[in-house]
């Protein structure tokens, strides 16, 4: 992890890099940068662990055939690359980054990053009573990593080809580093390996049922 230097500009993802088949994507993600400039803080962080909610015949997606398209779930309708965010247990944050065609409900959650810049602001953000917790915690999880990032509903439907929320290119992840898993906090389709992590990350949300 390094928090004292900045990297060089970067340019972000094309949308293109998003509409293609959201396994793929999930599992191209892994090793990206997700970068923030959100309230003029710039925070990075290497994406280790995604999930995959792959179009409306899957059952655990916002915009499974059974709900259909609703004011909550309107983003994963759009273009690839937009950002999808929503609210959970009426607390937390989520990011999710848009994929396929549009039309086409599917979508990638970033469920946790390990920290390249910006680590005080992140654990300003995380611990605002000025009493910090473990920095493996600052991202390990979608809720943490949208408090950690400033990423908040404002930014649903926002362009991740463009600040104050983008992604830009990484160190790619080989295969032999990636391990899958079910996805977590699901009812439906509870078996399906949809979550891709980076093998041996201490900045996963959880390192259990991986193969």
């Amino acid at each position: 992890m390094t928090d004292t230097r900045r990297r060089g500009k970067r340019t972000p993802l094309p949308h293109s890099f998003y509409a293609r088949e959201t396994e793929i994507v999930s599992r191209a993600l892994l090793g990206q940068i997700l970068v923030s400039t959100i309230d003029g803080k710039r925070v990075e962080g290497r994406i280790v662990e995604t999930e995959a909610y792959v179009g409306p015949h899957d059952p655990a997606s916002h915009a499974a055939e059974r709900i259909g398209r609703t004011q909550r779930n309107r983003a994963m309708f759009g273009h690839a690359g937009l950002a999808y965010v929503y609210r959970i247990y009426g607390v937390h944050w989520c990011l999710n980054a848009v994929t396929r065609e549009p039309d086409y409900p599917a979508a990638v959650l970033i469920r946790a990053v390990e920290p390249i810049y910006g680590l005080q602001t992140m654990r300003e953000r995380r611990w605002p009573s000025g009493r910090y917790g473990p920095d493996q915690q600052i991202a390990s999880g979608p809720g943490r990593l949208a408090a950690a990032f400033g990423i908040t509903g404002a930014l649903d439907h926002h362009d991740l080809t463009r600040p104050p929320l983008y992604i830009v290119s990484g160190d790619p992840v080989p295969d032999e580093c990636i391990v899958t898993g079910p996805r977590i906090g699901v009812t439906q389709a509870v078996d399906w390996p949809l979550r891709f992590c980076v093998r041996g990350s201490v900045w996963l949300s959880r390192k259990t049922g991986l193969v």
